[in-house]
């Protein structure tokens, strides 16, 4: 299993309707198999995850963040880690909006060294 504590992950692709961009950090932590992060940059203010890394290295969370908008926003994401030639890791996500708008898409956030 892929132990996620302490890393840290920028964001290199995102659907539309994402708000998630490549100003925003994400710093990893995991107990066992519960995984959470901080994240926030770009139209992030202050962001907070919280799942479980299964078996195989995959993510399962939820997220919340306040936007510079003022608005909470949520939503889930399941995530697929794949290790780029370089040893970082790469989590290729599907995640859904679970707030007002309930729309989806796919990013992508690489492991920063």
């Amino acid at each position: 299993m892929i132990n996620y504590h302490n890393r840290k992950f920028v964001s290199v692709d995102n659907s539309a309707g994402g708000e998630v961009s490549s100003h925003t950090y994400f710093h990893y932590y995991q107990e066992e198999n519960i995984l959470y992060a901080d994240y926030e940059g770009g139209d992030i203010v202050k962001g907070k995850l919280i799942g479980i890394v299964h078996g195989d290295g995959s993510l399962e969370f939820r997220y919340n963040h306040v936007n510079r908008n003022n608005e909470i926003r949520g939503g889930q994401c399941k995530s697929i880690p794949v290790i780029a030639e370089d040893g970082r890791i790469e989590l290729y996500e599907k995640w859904q909006w679970l707030d007002q708008e309930e729309t989806s898409g796919e990013s992508i956030i690489k492991e920063v060294k």
